[in-house]
């Protein structure tokens, strides 16, 4: 439930448009709700300004449409990250309504098909390579789905760096970037130097054997000398999308 939710059902109240115990059943739940596998984190959205994300790995298919039916009485957006293709046919059986996004592994269920945008400004995401594509559609349909007007370009990486320097107008009107890289990891640094906004840097496990699962892009990026960027985990998408869409709401 969020804000907005909260004050419809006190101002019904207040205006004898329902009764108090009508209102009370619809607050039972505003806090925790325990569903014995789960404490559902109900109060998030009033408190944070959206839902509890699902993390799907390790929960079966089951657990997670127990944890959606019980969100989709009080939500109007629900993510759930990091499912497999298995697990996604089962909930979608469920949830008919809800979308499968194969390539960032997600699935995202909206009560109302045509978003509300939140952001004052866009967010752009940029991947170095077609590999870190995943990645980087985890970060754009998070920050999408939360609010943001987001654009993207993909496989612009510093190999053949003319590629990106097509798109410096988008770029330069963006007024949060994340940018997603493997190898490596130098494209952020080369993005933050072209421009004055925030840059949130986003390492992935693609590369050979050195890289070592994205560390070294991780420490390449946390040693920038780029002083508009901030790192977040390795393949770690959905931070990068819900802290671009922070920004971007201030």
């Amino acid at each position: 439930m969020d804000k907005n939710s909260l004050i419809k059902i006190l101002s019904n109240v207040s205006a004898g448009k329902i009764s108090v115990e009508n209102a009370a059943i619809k607050l039972t739940h505003l806090n925790i709700e325990d569903i014995e596998y789960a404490h559902i984190d109900h109060n998030r959205s009033i408190r944070k300004g959206f839902p509890e994300v699902i993390f799907g790995e390790g929960k079966s298919a089951k657990q997670i449409t127990g944890i959606m039916e019980k969100m989709a009485l009080q939500e109007d957006n629900i993510i759930i990250t990091r499912i497999n293709k298995t697990k996604a046919q089962a909930i979608v059986s469920i949830f008919p309504d809800a979308v499968h996004h194969a390539d960032a592994r997600m699935i995202i269920w909206k009560k109302q098909k045509k978003p509300v945008i939140k952001g004052r400004g866009k967010i752009v995401v940029i991947s170095a390579g077609t590999s870190d594509i995943p990645v980087a559609m985890e970060a754009y349909l998070t920050a999408q789905t939360m609010g943001n007007k987001v654009e993207s370009v993909f496989d612009v990486g510093v190999a053949g760096i003319h590629r990106l320097f097509d798109h410096s107008k988008m770029i330069h009107d963006a007024s949060v970037l994340i940018v997603v890289a493997g190898m490596e990891g130098a494209l952020p640094s080369v993005v933050a130097g072209m421009v004055s906004r925030p840059v949130i840097a986003v390492p992935t496990s693609v590369g050979y054997g050195v890289s070592m699962g994205g560390l070294t892009a991780l420490f390449a990026m946390l040693n920038s000398c780029s002083s508009n960027i901030a790192v977040v985990n390795i393949d770690n998408g959905f931070g990068a999308g819900y802290m671009a869409s922070i920004i971007n709401m201030v």
